[in-house]
């Protein structure tokens, strides 16, 4: 049977022959189309079909749609990893694809087909991959069914975020705690590969001083103590002692960023991408924290920093790290890769900055807007050939 599934695997098009293809392609391609979509919604140049109402669409697609597109590519690449067993390719990948890009079509014409053929695609997506990673890792008896976990409380999530749009419960239940999900993720997942990646990194440039070692009981605590205040920011997100408890995890999610080293890391924007990315989840908490604890400071700019700074940095850095370590090219950021992680931050600062008053708000959202899908068009470019073509040393 192993034999069989290897030969089928060697007969599969290179773009079906590993979740992260097809998944982190149809990403950063809808994140290009539905930051496009969105701008020009504000600009009031189109209108779109759907049921949800404009921000709730934006807010959606980016979430479910865009991040959840690479939590689904970052999901099937881990399992073989995690287990090894051989990767769901071929026609199963294609399928799951299929059902991603299906949902995507169905939320933007919902108001010509109904909300509930999408909401089925869309979660059906997310409890679909929760199944078949479950089944991968059990299997195996591997420690990531935390993980496996986060998804399909993404996937009830998603079915919340519908419910919302219809009507059913409070409209900002879904969309709450897809974000609480996600920086929980962020922060699992980022504490094991953040200074895994630097510690392997400083090793190779013999800098053998305070190496960043692998998470510890302060860090599980950190973990817990962020999602409880997100879980409070979903529950309760009027109560001031919300607030103190985001700015009390923010000053723990610092504390725990100060003991990976990625000021020594400038020399190399693969791996200094992840700090920058992983700097967003203490500044976004702080933002929040502020907002709900009466600062006059809009919740946007929290949800911002957390979303366009925090997600997509480290959504981009993962993205652009794992298409050539699974591709067995070298691990090495190419000028317009160094470009992109620039534009990703320069966007995600400008729509921080536009949510807190400064400067005229249109033109600021314009121009976040243009840099943060710039930098997702050049993953396009440099990485689409990558993501098609065998890796290297295959046919």
């Amino acid at each position: 049977m192993l034999a069989l599934r290897k030969k089928r695997m060697a007969a599969t098009h290179p773009f079906l022959r590993g979740g992260f293809r097809p998944f982190f392609f149809g990403g950063a391609l809808w994140a290009v189309i539905a930051i496009a979509i969105w701008l020009c919604v504000l600009a009031g140049t189109i209108n779109i079909p759907s049921r949800f109402e404009g921000v709730a669409w934006h807010r959606h697609e980016m979430l479910f749609g865009f991040v959840g597109a690479v939590v689904s590519g970052f999901l099937l690449t881990a399992i073989p990893n995690w287990t090894g067993r051989l990767p769901i390719a071929g026609k199963p990948l294609l399928s799951l694809f299929g059902l991603w890009a299906a949902a995507r079509a169905a939320v933007l014409i919902s108001s010509l087909i109904g909300l509930w053929p999408a909401a089925l695609l869309d979660v059906g997506l997310f409890a679909s991959l929760a199944l078949l990673a479950g089944r991968e890792v059990l299997a195996s008896r591997n420690r990531n069914v935390p993980v496996v976990g986060l998804v399909f409380l993404f996937g009830i999530a998603d079915a919340a975020d519908y419910a919302g749009a219809a009507g059913l419960i409070p409209a900002d239940v879904g969309w709450r705690s897809a974000m609480a999900l996600m920086i929980i993720m962020v922060s699992l997942i980022g504490g094991r590969i953040i200074p895994s990646f630097t510690r392997n990194w400083m090793a190779k440039q013999r800098l053998t001083e305070a190496l960043p070692t692998q998470p510890q009981s302060l860090d599980l605590l950190i973990i817990v103590s962020t999602a409880v205040a997100l879980l409070f920011w979903i529950a309760f997100h009027g109560q001031h002692l919300t607030g103190i408890m985001l700015i009390l995890a923010s000053a723990a999610q610092v504390l725990r960023l100060s003991r990976w080293g990625g000021l020594r890391t400038t020399s190399d924007p693969l791996v200094l991408v992840l700090h920058l990315g992983y700097v967003w989840v203490p500044i976004g908490l702080f933002l929040l924290g502020l907002s709900i604890a009466g600062a006059g400071i809009p919740e946007s700019a929290g949800v911002h920093a957390l979303t366009a700074g925090a997600m997509t940095t480290m959504i981009l850095a993962v993205m652009t790290r794992a298409s050539l370590g699974h591709t067995a090219r070298e691990l090495k950021a190419a000028p317009m890769t160094v470009a992109g992680y620039t534009f990703v931050t320069v966007g995600a600062l400008m729509r921080v900055v536009a949510s807190l008053g400064i400067g005229n708000y249109d033109f600021m959202l314009d121009i976040a807007g243009a840099f943060w899908g710039a930098a997702l068009l050049l993953f396009l470019i440099v990485y689409t050939p990558i993501l098609w073509r065998p890796r290297i040393g295959e046919q």
